[in-house]
């Protein structure tokens, strides 16, 4: 059943897309499995090795900035370089191009 969907949809533009961003979600879940992972090994190698010393949150705080600026990207919950401030500088870019090539006809 799958292969059949797969190539009722192969050459549409939207199939493609919606792969795309599966594949991100996919992959924002792999690096968040990933973090709980290795921060829970830290942690508990941290406790066996210097429980009067907590470093593991160093690397915790770190990755989890990282995966937090990934959740954001991927989840698409971006307030300062949302969909309208695109929208935006894509209409400032092609007026300020637009600007320049009728500068360059008069020259």
């Amino acid at each position: 059943m799958e292969i059949v969907m797969e190539n009722k949809y192969e050459n549409d533009d939207c199939y493609y897309t919606a792969k795309k961003r599966v594949d991100e979600i996919k992959a924002f879940y792999g690096n968040l499995i990933s973090y709980i992972a290795v921060n829970l090994g830290l942690l508990t190698l941290n406790l066996v090795t210097s429980p009067q010393y907590l470093w593991f949150f160093w690397p915790l705080l770190g990755w989890g900035i990282g995966v937090l600026i990934h959740a954001m990207v991927v989840f698409r919950f971006m307030p300062f370089l949302g969909t309208e401030w695109e929208k935006q500088k894509i209409k400032e870019l092609m007026e300020k191009e637009q600007e320049n090539g009728q500068k360059r006809n008069w020259q």
